[in-house]
């Protein structure tokens, strides 16, 4: 199943520079596959309807040569666009790094009211993951022991409602470019793995 053009989804707050992104980027080019790296809209207030829309526009007819990279929000968006927008043809595949669909409660308190009311919409609007899962061939869900937003215990999650290979990295927090993550070889491996 050749790769031919990979999405890569920024999370709450991020952009198309942080941490690891145009890492993955430019490997992921270096291979001949085209990348798109866009800058989500609202990113410090992202809101499900926005987000999916906005993906719906950019990605225009996807196909099994289409792959998604998603980060924290990034995977929720990507997962909800497959649920209400993707056609009976399925995409190649999904790398999700840092999802979830609950955050860590002690967390987002700290973070105060107005994130309180931005998560909760992600976490109470439900996804019909059955329907997710006939949209792509394969998924995978990249965790870290550390994530102080996102229990490792999602982990069972994915597992269960997508049939996601999982991965547990150690030490590398929520993923973000201010947790100092440049590389992240595991999600370009996974990619590349298509392309056999």
């Amino acid at each position: 199943m050749k790769v031919f053009k990979v999405f890569i989804i920024h999370g709450w707050g991020g952009y198309p520079e942080e941490g690891w992104f145009p890492w993955l980027k430019t490997e992921l080019e270096k291979e001949g596959i085209a990348v798109v790296l866009p800058s989500m809209p609202n990113s410090e207030k992202p809101r499900i309807e926005e987000w999916v829309n906005f993906l719906k526009k950019i990605v225009g007819v996807p196909d099994l040569g289409t792959f998604f990279v998603g980060h924290s929000i990034g995977c929720q968006a990507i997962l909800r666009y497959l649920e209400k927008f993707a056609p009976e043809q399925k995409v190649g595949g999904a790398v999700l790094v840092a999802p979830w669909m609950e955050l860590d409660q002690a967390t987002i308190a700290e973070e105060g009211e107005e994130s309180v009311a931005i998560a909760r919409p992600w976490m109470e609007t439900p996804i019909d993951f059955n329907k997710v899962k006939t949209r792509a061939e394969r998924f995978t869900a990249i965790f870290s022991d550390d994530d102080s937003f996102v229990p490792v215990s999602q982990k069972e999650l994915f597992a269960d409602k997508l049939e996601a290979k999982i991965i547990v990295e150690n030490n590398k927090g929520h993923f973000s470019g201010s947790d100092g993550i440049l590389e992240l070889p595991s999600a370009l491996n996974e990619i590349l793995k298509n392309e056999v």
